[in-house]
């Protein structure tokens, strides 16, 4: 199975793809620029979706739903939010079809169903959202506002590619109103921890958490915050952020409020987001030239028990062990699959669960029983034990624990290790084409420096740290003035 890959060595863009069409994950779609989730894909998501929407519950926030759908007039009303995705819009202009009179069978637009007023798949929500709170924000009493979105969203991308960048993505969308500033400010940061805490903790992936460059802030956004994941072939990834909207889309869609002192006032706002990119992100991050590799928090299978056995009476006796074991296993909260399909072998299916990345496998047969051992297998260090199988689900739940910390520690050693410091133009530049990571370097704080040195390298400044230390340093490329390091990094 795992000689079907693509080696990371040979072709990391192939090996990526192949992990995603051969791990069962996705499938390309009759639509171009899309994509289809499958179903080992989708139980993925659904444990990732889960896991964030109780963070999100135990933070205060409620889920919604708002419309497909964005009246043009709505989505232009931010102007800098409406400019910054307008290349990338899908737009309905029509709402009927007809027979072709020309060609039987065929369908047309029906050029008299033209709609008064062009609809944009929504791109994202703020528009429609804000036009919505307008009518739900009265009064101090009403906010704060704490509401949370999981969607689908278009955005008509040219280059695709299955999980990070597809022209539609499931994501959820957090927009939250304050009656204060310092509310909403607050309320973005502990988003963005909410973000960290999910991908370190459940996916073990560690991030780096930072603001973004006026030129790469979200359109409409006073602040961006963000979170930034290393892959294994040096590149970027922004695993998710939190907005500060400032009073943008409160005076956009004249949202007010009568504040304690019966004044009124515009309300301060926040949005956030992370999408199905985190898949990406945690195949990148993790997997190796054998498959995939989960890590056991989020894992849409984490143990898989395979039988091995010659004719009925060894298979009945496995069974009611292994159905003894499952049953233990499943109280301790952990998921757990009995693999007795007959129509392919052992080694096969050893193969394919290695590929599809489950975190630990357990292999018993009739000889095993009368030892009373099983075979547990980890994924994540290839390695095979001999367990007693009094107590081996307690076993195996701590097993699952060690191995989460393990590919945690391991993408964070990796992590650390390429973070680099360069100090000069030319260092930079050998750093970048050699190395990869990220790079902190000074930076002139220009718009135009920040530009300069994406057109010439395609490297972007991925964040500036939180807490990030203050020193006096130059301009890798200009030569002025630095007051501190920013990180670089060429990314997804």
């Amino acid at each position: 199975m795992s000689k079907e890959l693509t080696s990371r060595a040979t072709d990391y863009s192939q090996w990526y793809n192949d992990l995603v069409i051969k791990g069962q994950l996705a499938d390309y779609s009759a639509v171009r620029g899309c994509m289809v989730i499958k179903p080992y894909g989708y139980a993925l998501w659904e444990n990732m979706r889960d896991q964030l929407d109780k963070m999100f519950k135990e933070t205060g926030h409620v889920n919604a739903y708002f419309p497909l759908f964005v009246p043009k007039s709505l989505f232009e009303a931010e102007e800098k939010n409406a400019e910054g995705f307008a290349k990338e819009c899908a737009i309905v202009t029509h709402y009927r079809l007809k027979t072709d009179p020309d060609n039987k069978g065929k369908l047309i637009v029906d050029p008299d169903a033209k709609l008064e007023e062009e609809l944009i798949i929504r791109p994202t929500s703020e528009a429609i959202i804000w036009n919505t709170y307008k009518g739900w924000i009265q009064s101090y009493r009403d906010l704060p506002l704490l509401i949370n979105q999981w969607a689908n969203v278009v955005r008509w991308e040219m280059r695709t590619r299955l999980f990070l960048r597809t022209a539609e993505f499931l994501w959820q969308e957090g927009h939250t109103a304050h009656a204060t500033k310092e509310e909403a400010i607050e309320e973005t940061e502990k988003m963005l921890q909410v973000y960290a805490d999910f991908v370190e903790e459940y996916m073990a992936v560690p991030v780096i958490r930072g603001v973004k460059t006026a030129n790469e802030r979200f359109a409409g956004a006073e602040d961006t915050y963000c979170i930034e994941a290393l892959m294994q072939d040096g590149k970027a990834l922004q695993a998710g952020t939190s907005h500060f909207l400032g009073q943008n889309f409160a005076k956009a869609f004249n949202v007010q409020f009568l504040n304690k002192e019966n004044k009124l006032e515009y309300v301060w706002a926040t949005s956030w987001g992370v999408s199905t990119r985190l898949i990406g992100a945690l195949i990148m991050a993790h997997s190796d030239d054998q498959g995939l590799v989960m890590p056991p928090k989020i894992a849409p299978l984490q143990v898989v028990i395979v039988p091995i056995y010659k004719g009925e009476e060894s298979k009945k006796i496995i069974d009611e062990k292994s159905a003894a074991i499952i049953k233990d296993l499943k109280a301790l909260g952990v998921s757990v699959k009995y693999d007795e399909n007959d129509n392919a072998r052992p080694g096969w299916k050893f193969a394919e669960y290695e590929l599809k990345g489950v975190p630990v496998r357990i292999a018993m047969g009739l000889r095993d029983i009368e030892n009373n051992v099983a075979e547990v297998a980890r994924r994540d260090t290839k390695e095979k034990s001999s367990v007693s199988l009094d107590g081996i689900a307690a076993y195996i739940k701590n097993l699952l624990d060690e191995i989460h910390q393990n590919i945690y520690n391991r993408a964070l050693a990796f992590r650390n290790e390429n973070i680099r410091e360069a100090n000069t133009w030319e260092e930079f530049i050998q750093l970048l084409d050699e190395k990869g990571g990220f790079i902190s370097a000074h930076w002139d704080g220009t718009g135009e420096t920040e530009e300069k040195i994406k057109e010439m390298t395609k490297a972007t400044i991925r964040c500036i740290p939180l807490n990030n230390k203050k020193e006096n340093g130059i301009c890798i490329l200009t030569g002025q003035p630095s007051s501190e390091r920013v990180l670089f990094a060429r990314a997804y």
